[in-house]
């Protein structure tokens, strides 16, 4: 066959974008699903009191930092188990699923006690006197939430590999249907047969997640010595194999850049609403309701990150590089596309979006102006993340540490914090405040995003070249 001929043969766009869209669906409707926590915690407690939706600000900006840091090191086993089950090695695959998860064990225990002690998160955000407790309640039940949170993540992590996603999509979903009703309950309070359930605020959002992270962990367990689809994997009707050093070694190499990146990324954000809150509880609460609509938003790149990056590590494993980086390529065109319609949709809707958090017109007039950088934020982040799932299913997880620190924790936080405080007495009115923090965010996700897609563009060159010798 001629090249030109070849050429005329190979899969295009519209059908690499097929493959991408039937492991992505399922993936971004369990993301929804699970982002969905974050969005009934807000919204309930946006209406129980503004105080407690300050203290849920602080306190899940450091859960998310501490779960986000270790959960990234756990997913090690997305591109580990991809590329064995591509090359048809499927009892191994199956053996990196319990070591990552006697992994998750080993990393709750310091996540478990950072959650317990949160004072030097605390001292970092300010803090103090009421808020205080509040948020120390509410870190004290995610303490119980987070080694379930981590197991869970595990299994999803392998499950995504072998191209399985709808059952961690089910029992997602299943878990948000039980955290509605008890997220209610534990919030606001209520009477059952005379017995009195207290309205704990931003505690009960606490207790509620562990409760239903328990549950969830026990139904993945079930599902894995039930379901014959794991029997070609070793794991169906099987204990726990031992722990192994050099496959804890193996998993530790690729996770621990991949969860300092993911770290890095997610302080970049979390540490925003820390330092937000020192400017008191109506800007916090602003923040956090612009947060939680662009963390719905980015939901479809980070579907469309794994979908890509999982296919990738498969083509790996089967020694067909092409397919690979031709899939990464168009993996990360869709994501842009998509990523630019949807800013512009939230961009436009972003008033009645507002009013379906909350009625307070004083938050509302608070997070207004931070919407307005959402397509260009959008856009650099479905850029940047999609080039780094699919560097990391390459194995290449170093470098990105690089570009992230310098470009968010750099520019993004950094910068924020000179420009939102006005520390160099040259920040303009209009971008003092939250705002500043937001504009210094973009620009460094704007960063980001041209390091690690030139990167990616880079390897696949290099890969290329490597082919063709």
């Amino acid at each position: 066959m001629s090249g030109a001929a070849a050429a005329a043969t190979r899969p295009g766009l519209l059908h690499d974008a097929r493959r991408i869209a039937a492991l992505a669906w399922p993936l971004f409707v369990g993301q929804l699903a699970v982002l969905a926590f974050s969005t009934v915690d807000t919204v309930m407690t946006a209406r129980y009191a503004a105080l407690d939706l300050a203290a849920l600000a602080v306190g899940s900006s450091v859960y998310i930092t501490v779960f986000v840091g270790f959960m990234g090191v756990v997913l090690a086993i997305g591109p580990i188990a991809g590329q064995l089950f591509g090359a048809g090695r499927l009892p191994e695959a199956g053996r990196q699923l319990h070591q990552s998860m006697w992994l998750a064990l080993a990393l709750s225990v310091i996540g478990c006690t950072l959650l317990r002690f949160p004072e030097p998160f605390l001292a970092l955000s300010h803090a103090e006197g009421e808020v205080a407790a509040k948020v120390r309640g509410y870190l004290h039940a995610l303490a119980f939430a987070l080694p379930s949170a981590l197991l869970f993540t595990a299994f999803r992590g392998f499950n995504t590999a072998v191209s399985r996603p709808k059952i961690v999509m089910a029992l997602q979903f299943g878990a948000l249907l039980l955290k509605v009703p008890l997220n209610a309950v534990l919030v606001f309070g209520v009477d059952v047969g005379g017995l009195r359930i207290p309205a704990l605020g931003a505690q009960g959002c606490g207790i509620a997640t562990a409760i239903v992270m328990g549950v969830q962990l026990v139904a993945a367990w079930w599902v894995l010595r039930r379901d014959p689809f794991y029997a070609g994997f070793g794991l169906r009707g099987h204990l726990l194999s031992p722990p192994d050093r050099a496959s804890l070694a193996g998993l530790l190499r690729l996770g621990l850049p991949m969860g300092l990146s993911i770290g890095i990324e997610v302080t970049g954000f979390t540490f925003m609403a820390l330092f937000i809150s020192r400017l008191g509880p109506t800007p916090v609460a602003g923040h956090q309701i612009a947060v939680n609509i662009v963390s719905v938003m980015f939901m479809m790149p980070l579907s469309l990150a794994n979908a890509t990056a999982t296919l990738v590590a498969q083509r790996i494993g089967a020694d067909d590089p092409r397919d690979a980086r031709r899939i990464g390529w168009h993996g990360l065109q869709v994501a842009l596309m998509i990523a630019a319609a949807m800013g512009a949709a939230v961009y436009v809707s972003r008033d009645s979006l507002m009013h379906a958090y909350t009625d307070n017109e004083v938050i509302i007039a608070a997070a207004m102006p931070l919407l307005a950088w959402v397509i260009l934020f959008h856009i650099a982040d479905a850029g940047q993340t999609v080039a780094a799932f699919t560097l990391r299913a390459y194995k290449i997880a170093t470098v990105p540490v690089v570009i992230y620190a310098s470009a968010i924790w750099g520019v993004g936080l950094g910068g924020g914090y000179l420009v939102a405080f006005d520390l160099t007495g040259m920040t303009p009115p209009p971008l003092r405040g939250a705002t500043g923090f937001w504009a210094a965010a973009t620009a460094g996700l704007t960063l980001a995003a041209t390091g690690l897609c030139g990167f990616l563009l880079w390897v696949f060159r290099v890969q290329r070249s490597e082919h063709r010798s």
